[in-house]
């Protein structure tokens, strides 16, 4: 079964515990949320408990009240970014990842800062996927003695 998406709502809140290097009460992600958000103080709670059955969250008990729970995230937002972006790519591109990229480069206007990064990208790609097939062949070659 396909991991359920953060909605768009679960990842104002995953944004605010990625930004700290603490955990978060409910209440606290609450009155983060206030200046951006119209959530209600339940749905954020709502929210957090079904991040947390997704294991996007944990959370520990307050040791000096049972009642409050302290948490923080599970995954690093790198790793949500992957998963989102992979969705995306199946849904709209079917898996087709020069396609989505293409998509998005023939609709922005870059700078040539901008394109020197993503040529840096590119670059860095290169280098990972002739290690990769170096690893393979030499896996291969192990195998076959």
């Amino acid at each position: 079964m396909e991991k359920e998406e953060i909605t768009p709502s679960e990842w104002q809140i995953m944004e605010i515990l990625w930004s700290g290097d603490t955990s978060y009460t409910s209440a606290e992600v609450f009155l983060e949320l206030q200046e951006t958000s119209s959530m209600s103080q339940r749905m954020v709670r709502v929210l957090m408990n079904r991040l947390h059955q997704k294991g996007i969250l944990t959370y520990t008990v307050d040791a000096h009240d049972s009642r409050v729970y302290h948490y923080q995230a599970a995954k690093p937002k790198e790793e949500c970014i992957k998963e989102k972006s992979k969705r995306f790519i199946n849904s709209y591109f079917s898996g087709s990842r020069t396609n989505a990229v293409a998509a998005l480069l023939q609709n922005a206007a870059l700078t040539d800062r901008q394109i020197h990064e993503l040529e840096a990208i590119l670059e860095q790609s290169k280098k990972q996927n002739k290690e990769q097939m170096k690893e393979q062949n030499k896996k291969s070659s192990q195998k076959e003695r």
